[in-house]
């Protein structure tokens, strides 16, 4: 059986830091019906339904149930992932190789603006014990990683803002990124004190917004509307969950997907073969890690080695999350679509010359050592 799977169809809504005209349950049939109208397929025509969510992030529980109607999957299957959006994917893509359906929907949603206390929400996830007692900050552990990384990868905090600098400019010319802007360096590493060396412009700002994504086996994704983009590998990792226990300057979970997704796709040199790298930056220095783990390089090594990606706008051409925006869950999913995007051709603005092949990195966030990877490439 051929493990390529494709994605057939592609419904991005634009994100924004506040959505108070539509409910979640509008954005994702906006998505939706771009996705189906991209793709050229009719809901009645899916298999089954794979939704990205979380009800800690959601507010209500079992949110699978208030999935379906606006997806036109009712009385289809429908699976909750309750995790990373490289994992839904990875299920949608499970379910086409194993021949158990030949068209699969996956769906992530985003109305972070209805949350009125995200730190409080994401304390929630800390150990119950040992850690939450302490009252401790997520963003403090985000702090707390990111001095350990510059101090043993040897990296000046002004690289860090160079990255937020960076994404920021490149997503002035995402048309569906919220955070656009014009930033110098100066105004980052002067800007507002989370925790030390932590500032308030590097880190992501929460965004609402909505994705599906068609996906198909490649037969039958061929004789649809949609330009197909292959998923040629898919890898997903889980690292020491406690903060006692993991490593601190390096995401070994990201090393460990970015493996997984390459053997899958076989792959084997993807600094050489891969025309664009789409990492997670929930937090700058974040997408210095993940560089480092998508090119299979130690702490310190996105300087030497991916400045000149980083340079030619090879990395993060969207943005990232610095630029478009934090969707929770859906983010990696917001980014799979517009690397899709950038692998057709079809991104707009921000479009690429040559890009065939594309790698896209995940991490699901502060408390998490969970990632994902995913290789695309061009039918």
């Amino acid at each position: 059986m051929d493990n390529l799977v494709a994605i057939a169809g592609i419904g991005l809504t634009p994100l924004r830091p506040v959505s108070p005209d539509l409910s979640f349950r509008e954005l994702v049939f906006e998505a939706a019906t771009r996705a189906y109208a991209d793709a050229g397929v009719d809901p009645r025509d899916v298999d089954g339904v794979v939704t990205v969510a979380e009800d800690l992030h959601e507010g209500t529980s079992i949110t699978d149930e208030y999935t379906p109607d606006q997806l036109g999957a009712v009385l289809k299957p429908v699976q909750t992932v309750a995790g990373d959006g490289l994992q839904g994917l990875a299920a949608a893509c499970l379910l086409i190789r194993s021949g158990a359906a030949d068209v699969v929907v996956v769906e992530a949603h985003s109305k972070a603006s209805n949350v009125l206390e995200h730190e409080e929400v994401l304390a929630i996830a800390l150990d119950p014990l040992y850690e939450r007692p302490w009252g401790l900050d997520p963003h403090a552990v985000a702090a707390l990683e990111m001095r350990r990384y510059l101090h043993e990868a040897g990296v000046p905090e002004r690289a860090v803002a160079e990255v937020v600098v960076a994404n920021r400019r490149r997503a002035l010319r995402n048309p569906f990124a919220a955070y656009g802007a014009d930033l110098t360096v100066e105004q980052v590493l002067t800007d507002t004190m989370v925790a030390d060396p932590l500032r308030a412009a590097m880190m992501s700002q929460t965004a609402d917004g909505a994705v599906v994504l068609v996906l198909a086996a490649p037969e039958t994704a061929r004789a649809l509307r949609g330009r197909p983009v292959m998923v040629r590998g898919i890898g997903w990792a889980s690292d020491e969950p406690s903060l006692s226990g993991r490593p601190w300057a390096e995401a070994t979970y990201a090393h460990l997907a970015a493996a997984m997704a390459y053997r899958d796709a076989g792959l084997r040199a993807p600094g050489g073969q891969v025309d664009l790298f789409e990492v997670d930056d929930t937090y700058a220095h974040k997408q210095l890690q993940h560089l480092e783990a998508a090119l299979g390089l130690p702490p310190g090594g996105a300087l030497r080695e991916g400045a000149a990606l980083a340079a030619a706008d090879r990395v993060n051409a969207s943005g990232g999350h610095l630029g478009m925006g934090y969707g929770y869950d859906a983010s990696a999913l917001m980014r799979v679509a517009v690397t899709a995007l950038q692998v057709r051709g079809e991104a707009g603005p921000m479009q690429l010359p040559g890009v065939r092949t594309a790698v896209v990195l995940s991490w699901r966030g502060v408390p998490t050592t969970t990632g994902g990877a995913v290789v695309l490439s061009a039918a």
